[in-house]
């Protein structure tokens, strides 16, 4: 039977990465956006309100999440290319999906999300082989290097991604 909660598996690279696996990783992150945008389509409102999974989000709260996850992550960037191996804050993604500004109408982060992707991808592409070396720490997962982290997020955008599509599948919209 197929895992619902992790359609497309659980990240795991192992560590090891390299340039063309980076590149890759990139286009699957200015991709996204649209990939959504065209999972989304036509869906009306009972459709997105439900959920991917039992006792999962509804996809309404996936395309919220989306940004509110890559914002998160876009700042982490900065600080660690403008900073020493900074310790980040992280978010409790939960809480966040059940705030108000979750309940709004979905065009309103399929915007914020490609404006922010474009923004990421642009910054993304800057990036010098050191630049992919330097690291972040997260409280609970530990030291992150940039060049992980790009693969992180192009996976974090394949699962959301993959929790709208194949739920559709499943019920035939």
């Amino acid at each position: 039977m197929e895992d619902l909660r992790y359609p497309v598996g659980e990240f795991d690279v192992k560590g090891n990465y390299k340039v063309d696996l980076i590149e890759e990783w990139i286009y699957e992150i200015e991709a996204l956006p649209a990939k959504v945008r065209e999972a989304v389509k036509g869906l009306n409102d009972e459709q997105l309100d439900s959920a991917y999974r039992p006792g999962g989000w509804t996809i309404r709260q996936v395309v919220h999440h989306i940004p509110d996850s890559h914002i998160n992550s876009y700042i982490r960037f900065k600080l660690a290319l403008t900073e020493d191996n900074p310790v980040i804050k992280p978010y409790a993604e939960d809480k966040w999906a059940e705030f108000a500004d979750s309940n709004l109408p979905i065009e309103v982060s399929l915007t914020m999300l490609e404006a922010l992707h474009s923004r990421w991808v642009v910054l993304l592409k800057s990036l010098k082989p050191a630049d992919l070396e330097k690291t972040f720490r997260h409280p609970d997962l530990g030291e992150i290097k940039l060049g992980m982290n790009i693969g992180l997020y192009a996976w974090h955008g394949r699962h959301h991604l993959a929790h709208i599509t194949s739920l559709k599948e499943r019920m035939g919209w």
